[in-house]
């Protein structure tokens, strides 16, 4: 997994697995933030199943789906609440290679 790191707690990568939690747990994440829509690979997990794992990790999570073909207008303040109503540790947002989930950072981080 190839984090990047956009301010002192955000953090952004491409897919996680989970079975990635614990490990993400163990170097200090405390929320986990999903801005991928299910159903975009064959192979990939499913929100549900994500948040199933990180939820038994400790961590809190967050559904925030990004499609860039159906834009929702709800989309950037959902995911600055969910920025907002993360508790304590690092912030992980991902979607298919971490690019939507940097680019919602950026629109609620100006």
């Amino acid at each position: 997994m190839n984090l990047n790191q956009l301010s002192d707690r955000v953090f952004v990568c491409g897919q996680v697995q989970p079975d990635d939690m614990s490990a993400l747990a163990a170097q200090g994440f405390g929320t986990v933030i999903c801005n991928r829509p299910d159903g975009e690979d064959f192979n990939q997990p499913t929100a549900q199943a994500v948040q199933k794992s990180v939820e038994e990790a400790g961590m809190a999570f967050f559904f925030v789906p990004f499609n860039p073909a159906q834009p929702d207008p709800e989309m950037v303040p959902k995911f600055a609440d969910a920025i907002n109503r993360a508790g304590e540790g690092k912030i992980l947002a991902y979607c298919r290679s971490g690019n939507r989930s940097s680019r919602l950072w950026a629109a609620v981080s100006q």
